[in-house]
């Protein structure tokens, strides 16, 4: 007899694994039970729906064939019976069946199984706050709330919107609203930066100018205390410091599993939420499977459990699982963070540890910054792009990595590199060495991730000393916090002339790079000399010459001013 193979859950997870099991196992009667009666569709699409980059629904459900994946299709194309508005209420495991209730006709039934596989994802946080009931408040949860908050900008009834999260999904809607839509759109972030442990305070920085630059309201420390609506519809929201006016409120403040099924099944939850598999994806049960969005992860990095929502990994999660019912040993080793998102002209990826969660997680973390040429730099398309590595100053581990740019391949193919080489232990030295593709329409003959390991080789060996960001934009507030220090600008002197002229020469000293070996008597030997240049490569070169001459006192400003100047700060010279 061949297996009965039951999938709960239809999203993503559930349709990677029924189509991998039928076509390991043509004979196979595989099922997909969902109580929703759209199935198989993008959901990280759903903000470029709402923007009007997809113009369609359907096309958050077709195949890139052009075929809508719904029940007849997973049926003709698939041999798969996907059955919808079908909830699924209870496992029996002693006798390997699940109840099920038809949610059109009432009906209920036992559906038997050989194999049963939880794909039922997680559901959006809903923050405690009076007024998260009111009509024209949102979560971005399924395919229905997209399409009611797209036909409500579509009617003209949205002027103004409030979201509530900075991470990514918020800030994706904050763009969905205000790019086509011209939307006056707030992000509340109850953290002191956007994307909160997922990115360093100093890249969440651009990106938080960009979005300002690009008309959207950003007010970070600051979280909703209410949510006011008049005749049942939201109208403002209410934090400590100010009141919003809202049309519409769009809640992003993170998700929980749904493993309700699977605890009152008998079957290991963590204390989170996430159902327990084992690294075949097995739960407690073995004849039961868990994939996708509802299971606890384990990082790579930390050996810590937790949930990772993601579609990309949900995939990755339903071929092992189908693998291992098929007879075919399959091992899911964990994830690392990998990410990447879109904020207008601008992107924004990290992969592995932040530096500052590294630091929590008790390694001895340290970050080496460059800000250079995504390609040649006479190529005319070349745009710099801001690179961290985070690395254990001990091991020489990469942990980490980030990077922020224009939108187009250079983050991307930098990050996915970073996290192919953190996914295998690598190390400083590995990174530096890694082969990638050059042509000077893609990259520069020295690959701006190898440089950027090469500035990591040298903070950990000792060769480079690094003021950090935060150090330098703390000493530009408040000279006096350090009055000893003084800036030493190294780019041509009309880039350095304006800051001359704000802060004065004993603040700021101007020696042009290819000046500074016959001019370097006239430096202070009675000074802390931070060497500034715009990505800090020419930084460092000239910090070993100082050294050599005997000016050892001083720092080099890592990424240099290509960072600095992505941050929107108020004592930049205009």
């Amino acid at each position: 007899m061949e297996k009965r193979i039951v999938i709960i859950g239809g999203v993503a997870a559930g349709p990677k694994s029924a189509c991998r099991v039928k076509r390991l196992l043509p004979g196979a009667e595989v099922t997909i039970i969902d109580q929703d009666n759209l199935i198989s569709y993008g959901g990280c699409g759903i903000p470029y729906y709402v923007s009007g980059d997809v113009s369609d629904e359907k096309e958050l459900r077709n195949t890139s064939f052009h075929m809508t994946r719904d029940e007849s299709f997973f049926l003709k194309a698939k041999g798969v019976t996907a059955r919808t508005r079908t909830r699924a209420l209870a496992i029996d495991r002693k006798n390997k069946t699940v109840e099920v209730e038809d949610l059109n006709s009432g009906k209920k039934e036992l559906i038997p199984y050989d194999n049963l596989i939880l794909t039922t994802g997680a559901q959006p946080n809903i923050l405690p706050i009076p007024g998260a009931d009111l009509d024209g408040v949102f979560t971005i949860s399924d395919m229905h709330k997209a399409i009611a908050i797209k036909e409500r900008i579509a009617r003209g009834e949205v002027g103004k919107a409030v979201v509530i999260g900075g991470g990514a999904i918020g800030i994706e809607m904050a763009e969905a609203f205000t790019d086509l839509w011209g939307i006056e759109t707030s992000i509340l972030e109850f953290m002191p930066q956007l994307l909160p442990r997922l990115v360093d305070w100093d890249f969440a920085r651009m990106l938080e100018t960009h979005l300002t630059e690009s008309k959207v309201n950003v007010y970070t420390n600051e979280g909703a205390t209410a949510i006011e609506g008049e005749e049942g519809k939201v109208k403002r929201v209410v934090t400590a410091n100010r009141t919003l006016e809202a049309d519409i409120v769009v809640m992003a403040v993170g998700v929980r599993a749904r493993s309700e099924l699977a605890k009152a099944a008998g079957l290991a939850v963590s204390a989170m939420g996430n159902i327990m598999v084992n690294e075949r994806l097995q739960t407690s049960d073995p004849a039961i499977y868990a994939a996708g969005d509802c299971i606890e992860v384990k990082n790579m990095l930390t050996g810590k459990g937790g949930i990772a929502p993601m579609g990309s990994l949900a995939n990755r999660e339903g071929r092992i699982v189908a693998d291992n019912i098929a007879g075919i040993p399959s091992i899911y080793k964990g994830w690392i963070g990998s990410f990447i998102m879109k904020a207008f002209e601008r992107c924004i990826a990290a992969t592995g540890l932040s530096l500052d969660a590294a630091r929590a997680e008790g390694f001895d973390a340290a970050q080496a910054t460059t800000a250079q040429s995504d390609r040649a730099h006479f190529f005319p398309t070349q745009a710099v792009i801001p690179l961290r590595l985070v690395f254990d100053k001990k091991s020489r581990r990469i942990l980490g990595a980030q990077g922020f740019g224009p939108m187009s391949d250079a983050v991307l193919s930098r990050i996915d590199a970073a996290a192919a080489m953190i996914s295998s232990g690598a190390t400083i030295d590995d990174v530096s060495q890694l082969e990638m593709a050059y042509a000077p329409p893609f990259a520069t003959a020295l690959d701006a991730l190898n440089a950027t390991a090469n500035v990591a080789d040298n903070l950990a060996a000792g060769r480079l000393r690094y003021i950090e960001i935060k150090d330098f934009l703390n000493w530009m507030d408040d000279f006096t916090a350090n009055p000893n220090w003084v800036a030493l600008d190294i780019r041509h002197p009309n880039e350095a002339k304006i800051f001359v002229e704000k802060y004065g020469a004993d603040k700021w000293l101007s020696v042009p790079y290819v000046e500074i070996r016959e001019r370097h008597q006239e430096l202070p030997k009675d000074k802390t000399m931070l060497v500034i240049c715009d990505a800090g490569t020419r930084s460092s070169e000239i910090q070993i010459f100082l050294d050599h001459v005997g000016l050892t006192d001083n720092l080099v400003l890592g990424g240099g001013f290509n960072v600095i100047r992505r941050m929107g700060l108020t004592w930049w010279p205009s």
